[in-house]
């Protein structure tokens, strides 16, 4: 295994995804971090939006220019299969569109989904993990 892929295996043992998996990129954009889809693809199957079938986990790049945060959550949530996640990438502070963590939190459950965690993606990249609640798995 190669640095690159050391680092890319890494990354996606970090995001959870693990072998097999299948994972829907939605957002894909110029400004988007290949790293990240790399690392996904290191282990699992990454598909677009097209897409016509369940998938383990979405990969959602959004930024403030992007819409609205409650709608997109909901769409992202139409393929996902039971305890599926929901891993939102938004711009990091300082970005150009820049998303607060409070409206990403205020956001989650009135899509019905909760936060569980938060990391640094990439150089530009937070990630937010989403989960539907325990209570509706």
């Amino acid at each position: 295994m190669d640095e690159n892929s050391a680092t890319s295996n890494g990354l996606a043992v970090k995001l959870g995804f693990t072998a097999g998996q299948v994972v829907q990129e939605i957002g894909y954009d110029i400004d988007t971090d290949d790293a990240v889809s790399n690392a996904i693809q290191s282990v699992g199957e990454l598909v677009d939006e097209s897409y016509g079938d369940v998938v383990d986990a979405v990969l959602l790049w959004f930024r403030e220019e992007d819409g609205d945060l409650v709608d997109a959550l909901v769409d992202a949530l139409g393929p996902l299969a039971d305890h599926g996640v929901i891993w939102l990438m938004t711009p990091k502070v300082g970005r150009a569109g820049h998303i607060e963590p409070s409206d990403i939190a205020d956001a989650a459950p009135t899509a019905g989904l909760q936060v569980t965690s938060a990391i640094s993606a990439a150089t530009d990249w937070q990630g937010t993990r989403l989960v539907a609640p325990k209570s509706r798995r």
